[in-house]
């Protein structure tokens, strides 16, 4: 890792693409950023691990209105993720700059909700912070991409989400920490991550250099500048459209994790306080299994790959509905939900990057994401109104088998790809 100057409008090559060396499977920036995301996820992470309590067991909310939540936390950044995308690559790629403001408008979001106690100012607030997330993704991503050789990327990607993934497994035991160390504990949690948010966008700034040269490249490309019609003309690659098919479809039958552990929570009996680590088997599985399937997608087909996580995922589900219940039958399904994760998330943004060229990777990552985001969204809506109406368990065994039947669709869609290693 090594300090950026962040005025400097010099582009910064990649560490692995000087002339007479070796590429660097994993280059310094991608590091740079993996702290990035590891402190930022602490954050954001000691928010997730209490927020599903706080509304409905703290504020009384139903299902339904956790579900409006969920959504919000899920899915308002994916309206704003293509503009976020399309302006990265715009002006001599100003990936850094866009990422810089969407982790900024986050760490601004965490101190407010302090204030909020209401589901109108609550939804506000995390509307805001998702459409920080949903601009500061894709740039994030595209800077991933073009600092590694296409070969190394699914490693790359891999230990950014390693990384990633060890700030979302510190963040529930810190969140577990406050409450326990506190009287007023959620507001102790909100005031924590605001200054932790803090960190990472400094670390941001430093760390990060404003301008990468794409891997393997001698000389800096002339500065690209896309119009928005090209970012949406991406859909004509056959590649890049199926990818976006499938992760919409796979998305719209993913319940969130908040509504999983919610469920298990309740099929498990376990005491309210324990409820923040649930996520803590999830992040340490991705921690585990983030590289090495990284690495199993720069050898074999990533979209397959991406398609098995979600037949991972499907066992998760059918372990949830089935008699097997306690301790063992938790561990075994947050097992699973860990995997799903570690074969999908990096998986995905790596063959995303293999579609699109280089000077469009944020535009490409930002249709692939939103389509996702946004199904997701829509699930959660429609998993909370289903939990309302029918249950927990019911509105589950609903989506299992919609999930199912997605999975089926994607594989014959992935199929027509005569894809070798992405």
């Amino acid at each position: 890792m090594y300090l950026a100057d962040s005025r400097s409008t010099t582009p910064v090559a990649a560490p692995d693409s000087r002339p007479g060396r070796r590429p660097a499977a994993v280059p310094t920036t991608v590091l740079a950023l993996g702290a990035v995301s590891l402190i930022t996820d602490v954050s954001s992470e000691m928010v997730t691990a209490v927020l599903p309590l706080y509304v409905v067991a703290g504020l009384g909310l139903s299902p339904l209105g956790f579900g409006l939540l969920d959504g919000i936390n899920n899915g308002v950044g994916a309206l704003v993720r293509l503009a976020g995308g399309h302006l990265a690559d715009r002006g001599g790629r100003r990936h850094k700059v866009v990422a810089g403001l969407g982790y900024g408008l986050s760490a601004l979001c965490k101190p407010l909700l302090l204030l909020a106690h209401t589901l109108p100012v609550i939804s506000a607030v995390l509307a805001a912070d998702r459409t920080g997330k949903g601009l500061r993704t894709a740039p994030r991503d595209a800077m991933i991409s073009l600092a590694t050789e296409p070969r190394y990327r699914g490693r790359a990607f891999g230990v950014h989400r390693a990384m990633d993934t060890t700030g979302a497994l510190l963040g529930p035991l810190v969140a577990f920490a406050v409450l326990r160390a506190t009287v007023d504990g959620y507001d102790a949690v909100f005031a924590v991550s605001g200054c932790v948010a803090v960190l990472g966008v400094l670390v941001l700034v430093l760390f990060v250099p404003r301008h990468i040269v794409p891997a393997g490249a001698v000389q800096p490309p002339e500065p690209a500048r896309p119009v928005l019609r090209d970012a949406l003309g991406l859909l004509r690659r056959p590649e890049l459209r199926r990818l976006t098919v499938c992760a919409t479809l796979l998305g719209l039958t993913t319940v969130s994790d908040s509504f999983l552990y919610l469920l298990l929570q309740r099929e498990g009996a376990l005491p309210a306080h324990l409820f923040p680590l649930l996520p803590l088997g999830t992040a340490a599985v991705f921690l585990l299994l983030a590289f090495p399937l990284g690495a199993l997608a720069d050898r074999v087909s990533s979209r397959r790959l991406f398609l098995a996580g979600h037949g991972v995922l499907l066992l998760g589900y059918g372990l949830v509905l089935s008699p097997w219940h306690g301790a063992p039958a938790v561990i075994a399904v947050l097992v699973l939900h860990g995997t799903f994760y570690a074969a999908t998330d990096g998986v995905l943004a790596a063959a995303t990057a293999g579609a699109v060229p280089d000077r469009q990777q944020g535009a490409g990552q930002a249709l692939v994401g939103t389509g996702q985001a946004l199904a997701r969204f829509t699930c959660s809506l429609a998993f909370g109104a289903a939990w309302s109406l029918w249950g927990g368990r019911t509105a589950l065994a609903v989506t299992a088998a919609a999930l199912a039947v997605s999975a089926v669709v994607a594989s014959f869609v992935l199929r027509t790809t005569d894809e070798g290693p992405a």
